[in-house]
């Protein structure tokens, strides 16, 4: 006899004709005007009140990966945006598919890599260059390491890992991500900037965020950051001059097309397409 389908239950929002409820908590009596974003974003999210500690640590974390300039999530944003300004979240949501393996979400990968590390515990070091070795041999970026800007440190890697040892919540992932530093420049045989979300994945993991939701902390800041972005681009506008700047860069001229006249260079208003 097979066992009856449970029915799937949600604990997040209850609500009635007078009253809303976020979790155990009444929206209107105690949370509106009462509680902070991120304190109620995070016992929605884990179910538990954070800790003053916490609390910092995911403020500082939203914060540092709000705004990264004219990466390409950022322009997919205001390009997308170009063509639909009537739907501002159109152009969010297109930013937004850019955090990802390579750009902004790489905290998640990172993160599952300190959580082998610190579960390894006196084996940790070893763990940390079994890893970085294989990196190695694969030719490929370990996550969490490299910038191509801030060399030879990342200035917001340090801030986060200095908060997390001034509010005391510097533990076994931000311990794993030295070992792992330690192991990916002796691989490399020079020093590798331990950038931005290696930063994250550790002073999160020593939090309890599981490694899972890591990328949501990205996307959470990074929406914020990208109506940052169209508010700039309402008063001044970039979506034009990026499409046009491409179009005149990449576009092979034919010499004997009269269509193509303008040199490398010159920069006309593409046509409608």
């Amino acid at each position: 006899m097979s066992e009856p389908t449970r029915t799937p239950r949600t604990r997040l929002c209850r609500y009635t004709t007078h009253a809303v409820r976020y979790r155990d908590a009444d929206l209107v009596g105690e949370l509106i005007g009462k509680s902070d974003f991120v304190d109620v974003f995070l016992r929605q999210t884990l179910g538990r009140v954070p800790t003053p500690a916490q609390r910092r640590i995911v403020d500082a974390v939203l914060v540092t990966l709000m705004e990264h300039g004219m990466t390409p999530s950022a322009i997919a944003a205001r390009l997308v945006y170009a063509s639909s300004p009537e739907a501002l979240q159109a152009g969010v949501a297109a930013g937004l598919l850019a955090v990802a393996s390579r750009f902004v979400g790489t905290m998640e990968p990172a993160a599952a890599l300190l959580a082998r590390i610190a579960e390894a515990g006196a084996d940790g070091p070893a763990e940390a260059r079994r890893i970085a070795l294989a990196y190695r041999e694969r030719r490929e970026p370990v996550p969490g390491f490299g910038h191509h800007l801030h060399r030879p440190d990342d200035p917001r890697a340090a801030a986060l890992l200095g908060l997390a040892r001034e509010v005391d919540s510097h533990g076994a992932h931000c311990a794993a991500l030295a070992m792992l530093a330690t192991a990916v420049d002796e691989a490399c045989g020079r020093h590798v900037t331990i950038n931005a979300t290696g930063a994250v994945a550790a002073v999160l993991g020593d939090i309890g965020i599981p490694v899972a939701l890591m990328r949501g902390f990205a996307v959470l800041s990074r929406a914020a950051g990208l109506i940052a972005h169209l508010a700039e681009e309402q008063h001044d506008p970039s979506g034009r001059f990026i499409w046009d700047l491409v179009d005149r860069t990449m576009s092979v001229d034919d010499p004997a097309d009269p269509t193509h006249p303008t040199p490398p260079g010159a920069f006309a208003k593409p046509s409608v397409r």
